[in-house]
């Protein structure tokens, strides 16, 4: 590999979106020199926390059978994902009753990866055959932007997006839907340069365009609306519904088919869709405003407005009905557009004036809205920068993160009574309960995904909150508006300190946790604007109830646990420490291990911050970590394998499939290794042309992976 060592992170976008969202939850202690309990001795670990190295009895790693398989050694005897195990059985097998509430965990299986990670486990391990591991994009025309197949290999289709892609795509029902930004222009009333959060849906066959959902970005002020930053999360699908964050901070459910089923069938009528904008201009000669608004009193439009109208999409013919309404500020527009009869409004909003058309089913191009709910307006949310959180569902239950978090100044959080979580109907957008544990503690923003697994016989919804906090509540409607919290988790060490540009030691949690044989996995991580630094994974049990952390924060005192703290858990001179914690949920931790014995932690031999997730199959565990590592563990012991710099970046997550493992860095390049515990190059890396932000998936025997301006389909061409 040529490349040269990455060092320093500066990244001018934060979206660590390819990721599977986050959770910053808790570190365990942390001595001066940056290692953890993984290099202390036996003695100075919680008695149910495994050490790299060490093996762990079968009833030590879960309460009950949801572990599997003895650690033989032989992969034979472990549960292959494939093989369906009990534990992880159903693709939402339900009862049968009106509550639609499945009774066992889902399972992957062949065909469609319709939401972040596959399914509410969120394990990136699709089922796959004859998937490539190797290709080339081919080559693209300068001027024009037009592929040419001739110079590619084992590519099916490419698709123009954004011009920053960081959510993965979603397949499902014949349709792909990725989350990107406007830059690819598909819809004449926006041009490339309105800078928009965008859902874009293709034909899965042929990579066609089919339609957008559009947000306009936020004005800035309390919260900022990063340039150029897009949709950020991932969609959820469900036969013809999906279910997604807007970059506006809204909750939102379209018809998966958009209005190509030539329907309408939202609960949301008549909805506007902005055409464009004309702003009055100094120079009463050159604008066009007043004159606008002149030729509206008298019933009639300006030649200006019907150029405006034609370049948004819609040809006007020279007579139209225009009726005024509110003050002389708003008319309605009437005309015959093609064969139909279309309703137009047109608003003076300040020193603009907007016009709008009532989105209908023979607008085949936009997104057919079937309800929104606006987290800021009715909740009071002040989401930090964006909105990343890939919704997930548990019966007819839908949740969501907030993204809840600090504006842009970065020290004030104007907000701490929003909620942090939310649980809604995912059929009418309903909300049955929020939460707002993190509260006042909210070191940055929010930007996870929630994951939902039956643990322990129990249906949970495990939640990464602001505060570097793990949570777990019942997965259920909750009571009175409030849920049930069953657990949560500190996932950094008490003696960590939070320090605003990621200075300090005290982190978030960017990745999702993942749900494996019954136990949680979850690393911490940072805004990759913040740079490099010391992180965590941890193994949980989820059985456990309470503050399940490694240690509590206590008064030396009293002996009284302290409430959680913001910037730092335990202030020593203050008369505060950390003790452990006897109800602690940690099967294993890592964070750094002398992997050749020479007494010293060199750079591969530490986890640093991530804002990936793992995938896990065979016992196989793989992280790839932002300074560049991709880590390969035993799932059950923690037990460091192998570590590989890819000298890059990873702001995304693994995918396993067959036998192989993919992951991509920001250098473009997507590595290609065997699954297996032991260490080796990769056995192909390819370049995808651009930065590779998101994570790779495979449906129907196609791999599928977006650069920040593309997505590709990628397959073996069938013989004829």
């Amino acid at each position: 590999m040529m490349k040269m060592q990455w060092s320093a992170v500066v990244v001018t976008s934060v979206v660590w979106m390819g990721l599977g969202m986050l959770i910053l939850a808790g570190c365990q202690n942390t001595d001066t020199d940056g290692q953890t309990a993984n290099s202390s001795t036996e003695s100075e670990a919680p008695d149910n926390e495994a050490q790299p190295g060490d093996e762990i009895e079968d009833d030590e790693a879960a309460s009950d059978d949801e572990t599997g398989g003895d650690d033989t050694g032989d992969d034979d005897a472990i549960p292959d994902d494939d093989e369906t195990p009990d534990d992880e059985a159903t693709a939402g097998e339900e009862t049968g009753e009106s509550s639609n509430v499945p009774t066992k965990n889902p399972v992957i299986v062949a065909g469609d990866w319709s939401q972040w990670g596959g399914n509410s486990l969120r394990n990136n391990v699709p089922i796959g055959k004859g998937i490539p591991i190797e290709w080339e994009v081919g080559k693209f025309d300068r001027k024009t932007r037009a592929w040419d197949p001739s110079s590619a290999l084992n590519i099916k289709w490419v698709a123009r997006v954004g011009s920053q892609t960081y959510g993965n795509p979603v397949i499902s029902g014949g349709r792909l839907f990725v989350g990107t930004n406007n830059s690819a222009g598909y819809l004449q009333r926006y041009g490339a340069r309105v800078d928009l959060g965008c859902l874009i849906c293709f034909e899965e066959a042929t990579g066609k365009f089919l339609w957008q959902h559009s947000s306009e970005k936020l004005p800035t002020g309390r919260v900022h609306d990063w340039p150029l930053q897009g949709i950020c999360c991932a969609p959820l699908v469900e036969g013809n519904r999906l279910w997604f964050v807007g970059s506006r901070g809204e909750v939102i459910c379209l018809d998966a088919e958009g209005y190509y089923d030539g329907e309408d069938d939202g609960a949301v009528k008549n909805e506007l869709a902005r055409l464009f904008d004309m702003r009055q201009g100094p120079d009463p000669k050159t604008d066009t405003v007043a004159p606008a608004i002149a030729a509206l009193k008298e019933g009639k439009l300006t030649e200006a407005a019907l150029k405006a109208f034609a370049s948004a999409g819609m040809e006007l013919p020279a007579e139209v009905m225009v009726t005024g309404a509110d003050s002389g500020k708003q008319w309605n527009v009437q005309a015959m557009v093609g064969n139909s009869d279309r309703e137009l409004v047109i608003k003076l909003q300040g020193p603009k004036l907007s016009a709008f058309k009532v989105v209908t089913p023979d607008d085949k191009n936009e997104a057919d809205v079937v309800w929104k709910f606006d987290m800021m307006k009715n909740l009071k949310v002040s989401q930090h920068n964006m909105c990343s959180c890939s919704v997930t569902s548990f019966g007819d239950v839908l949740f969501v993160n907030t993204s809840n978090g600090l504006d842009e100044s970065h020290i004030n959080l104007p907000q701490p009574a929003a909620p942090s979580f939310i649980a809604m109907n995912k059929n009418t957008g309903e909300v049955y309960w929020t939460d707002k544990s993190p509260g006042a503690n909210i070191l940055h923003g929010q930007w996870s995904s929630p994951t939902v697994g039956i643990l322990g016989d129990v249906p949970q919804v495990i939640f990464a909150g602001g505060d570097g906090w793990v949570y777990s509540f019942g997965a259920d409607q909750g009571k009175d508006g409030s849920p049930t919290l069953l657990w949560k988790f500190d996932a950094n060490p008490k003696e960590s300190k939070w320090v605003l540009g990621g200075r300090g030691t005290r982190n978030n949690i960017i990745a999702t946790p993942v749900v494996y044989k019954g136990m949680v996995y979850v690393a911490v991580g940072q805004d990759p604007e913040h740079g490099e630094g010391v992180g965590h994974l941890w193994c949980l049990d989820p059985t456990k109830r309470g503050d399940v952390s490694r240690q509590l924060a206590v008064d030396v005192k009293t002996g009284k646990p302290l409430p959680p703290a913001r910037l730092q858990a335990v202030i020593e001179e203050d008369g505060q420490a950390a003790r452990d914690n006897q109800n602690s949920a940690v099967i294993w931790h890592y964070s750094n291990y002398d992997q050749d014995d020479n007494g010293e932690i060199d750079f591969e031999e530490q986890m640093h911050r991530s804002c990936g997730t793992v995938a896990i199959k065979n016992n196989l565990l793989y992280i790839s970590d932002f300074s560049g590592l991709f880590h390969c563990l035993d799932a059950k012991t923690g037990s460091v394998h192998w570590t590989y710099d890819m000298l890059a970046a990873a702001w995304g997550s693994p995918l396993i499939v067959e036998d192989h493992v993919y992951i991509g860095d920001e250098d473009g390049d997507v590595c290609v290794f065997n699954l297996s515990k032991e260490k080796h190059d990769p056995i192909a890396e390819i370049n995808m042309g651009n930065s590779v932000y998101s994570t790779p998936v495979v449906a129907n025997d196609v791999l599928y992976i977006a650069n920040k301006t593309h997505v590709f389909a990628i397959a073996v061409p069938k013989k004829e």
